[in-house]
């Protein structure tokens, strides 16, 4: 059974930072691409940053220089360093992996942050 589970969110200050852990189960975590989705209310699910079996990263413009992906495949752990908070990073972030056509999702973790 393949799990996705998230960790870490919370209430930060804006300008402050948060640090997203997804541990991952049931899959051979170091062939997966794994990323991180964020969606606001009344908004489309949008990609925040990904990085590659390889360890190539990419990241939304909105967050180029404030967020860092990173991975831990002997821990099956992907992260997501977020500094310099902002009002708009507000969302429910979900960890995802994927190779090929398989994609699986985390149940999400809520971040807010306070203007």
């Amino acid at each position: 059974q393949v799990q996705l589970v998230e960790s870490g969110g919370g209430l930060v200050q804006s300008g402050g930072s948060l640090r997203l852990s997804c541990a991952a189960s049931g899959i051979i975590f170091s062939i997966y691409a794994m990323g991180w989705y964020r969606q606001a209310p009344g908004k489309q699910r949008e990609l925040v940053a990904s990085i590659t079996s390889g360890g190539r990263t990419n990241y939304a413009d909105s967050v180029k220089g404030r967020f860092t992906i990173s991975r831990d495949n002997a821990k099956n752990a992907v992260y997501l360093q977020m500094n310099s908070l902002k009002h708009e990073d507000t969302a429910v972030y979900y960890c995802n992996g994927a190779i090929g056509v398989l994609s699986y999702w985390g149940q999400g973790t809520q971040v807010t942050v306070s203007s």
